[in-house]
């Protein structure tokens, strides 16, 4: 049997992760995966630099010899299909606006213009590894979101991202959902959670992190923060969730660590709702972000 391989790459603000992945089995290679983390805002040259050293690693230490092609996750605004990098005003890549990303790739690694470089949203690409990652989602509707800096969603049926018409949201995003006084991604993420701490504590905090640790040594206003942001999040894709149809909603990103504190507050709005859904939170966002991304190749 001829295996096929790919290198699945997810690409955030301050890292890049490669791995090289097995089209068949849909599973990454001992040895191959490789992270580094970096500063996104240096000059083009020398961030393609740091990606194409984790690439050739990730490739040499899997001792695989041929690559059907690069699959990789890229946070928005994105053009996906042309490669095209349009993130601005975010504090990362703001020498990438306006860049065609494909391009960059193609010179940086010498590879011809046939070569297969393929670019899908973080959200997406998490979603679509968790699939992925349990063979009965295949045959599911499933929900995902990532919690983060911001708020990242996909709608994925049968394994197919669903981006368009009338059962999901424009674009199939989330967080410019007009919620409260704002949109959801002011409460749902890393800075809601801030803002919210600092507007009942009174004090400012300067990460997720720092908040967890705050709720762990027993804060009740941290934890009072993590339970309205996971009533929040409920509040926001409760629609969705019943347009959709959807069997299963997964939670992934970084506050996902923090579910302790939030997902009773979430389940229990859920069902309020009157919705009957099967609730995880991913134990590995990162390899289901490789293995989301290696899909875009995966044939079954």
């Amino acid at each position: 049997m001829n295996i096929e391989y790919a290198v699945g790459i997810d690409i955030g603000g301050t890292h890049i992760t490669a791995a090289i992945i097995d089209l068949a089995s849909m599973k990454v290679i001992d040895f191959s995966l490789h992270k580094e983390t970096f500063n996104s805002n240096l000059p083009v040259k020398e961030v393609m630099s740091i990606w194409e050293k984790v690439i050739r690693t990730s490739v040499k230490n899997s001792k695989v010899e041929a690559i059907k092609g690069l699959t990789i996750c890229m946070p928005g605004p994105f053009d996906y299909t042309n490669g095209l990098c349009w993130i601005k005003d975010q504090s990362k890549y703001e020498h990438f606006y306006g860049l065609n990303v494909r391009y960059l790739f193609q010179g940086t690694l010498n590879l011809s213009s046939e070569f297969p470089i393929l670019f899908e949203n973080d959200a997406v690409c998490f979603g679509k590894g968790e699939v992925f990652k349990d063979g009965e989602n295949l045959s599911k509707k499933v929900m995902a979101v990532t919690l983060g800096t911001g708020l990242g969603a996909c709608f994925i049926d049968k394994g197919i991202s669903v981006s368009t018409g009338e059962f999901v949201p424009a674009d199939g995003e989330i967080y410019n959902l007009a919620f409260k006084d704002g949109m959801a991604e002011d409460y749902v993420s890393a800075r809601g959670l801030l803002a919210n701490y600092k507007t009942l504590a009174g004090k400012t905090i300067n990460n997720g992190l720092e908040l967890y640790n705050l709720a762990l040594n027993g804060d009740e206003i941290a934890k009072k923060v993590f339970v309205e942001m996971g009533e929040d999040l409920a509040e926001v894709v409760i629609p969705w969730l019943k347009k959709f149809g959807a069997d299963r909603f997964i939670i992934g990103g970084k506050i996902a660590n923090a579910s302790e504190f939030f997902l009773d507050a979430f389940n229990k709005r859920i069902k309020e709702s009157g919705i009957e859904i099967n609730v995880s939170v991913s134990t590995d966002n990162e390899i289901a972000a490789l293995l989301g991304a290696a899909s875009m190749l995966y044939k079954a």
